[in-house]
């Protein structure tokens, strides 16, 4: 049994929609912009881990009184294992000042230093550059292919389907002020290329 669906009666909903999350897309990018993480601002990364669970709370609050201005605290693959990130701060002692900070604010709790990792800003900006230069590539030459590939009639709005979902995606992690990494540029690419592929079959040629 042949099910049709008429999408088309939706289209007048559907722009709607579109319209307005692209309309708050822009303007947070525009005020809030994007919480870039460590992969493009620089500063270090500290795994701890606790004997029993973390007071996520209480280590925020701990890091923020004693100057460590925004870090960022979450729990990393359990609740006993805590990834401490602090945009700015490069140093060598920086794992031992915190543990010994942490230590101060709970007595008796044994807490293991797992790694600490560091990014210098300029290695921070070069990413953030390349990366944004990635993005804009891939919208490029997406745009040559469907230009070339399907037909002409087609392309402005395969074209707009592809800027359309990049900055939604963005305007998502401003608004919600999620981390944007490398990870996430990564997988901004990957959602080019699935719009691609969505696209592909309403616009290709006819035999």
């Amino acid at each position: 049994m042949i099910f049709n669906v008429d999408f088309m009666a939706w289209r007048k909903p559907a722009f709607i929609v579109s319209s307005i999350l692209i309309l708050i897309s822009v303007l947070s990018l525009t005020f809030k912009e994007l919480n870039y993480g460590l992969d493009f601002t620089g500063g270090t990364l500290v795994e701890l881990s606790y004997p029993e669970s973390a007071d996520l709370n209480l280590i925020r609050s701990t890091l923020k009184n004693s100057g460590y201005e925004g870090a960022q605290v979450a729990n990393f693959g359990s609740n006993q294992e805590v990834l401490i990130k602090l945009p700015g701060s490069i140093s060598d002692r920086l794992g031992s000042e915190i543990i010994n900070l942490l230590k101060s604010n709970a007595a008796g709790t044994e807490i293991d230093l797992r790694r600490i990792e560091y990014v210098g800003p300029q290695i921070g900006d070069e990413l953030r550059d390349d990366g944004g230069l990635a993005m804009i590539l891939a919208l490029a030459f997406m745009m040559l292919y469907i230009a070339f590939r399907f037909q002409s009639m087609f392309a402005g709005a395969a074209v707009t389907a592809l800027i359309h979902d990049v900055i939604v995606v963005l305007g998502i992690f401003s608004f919600f002020e999620l981390d944007f990494d490398l990870t996430v540029l990564a997988a901004l690419l990957a959602v080019i290329g699935l719009s691609l592929i969505h696209i592909s079959e309403p616009t290709r040629r006819t035999p």
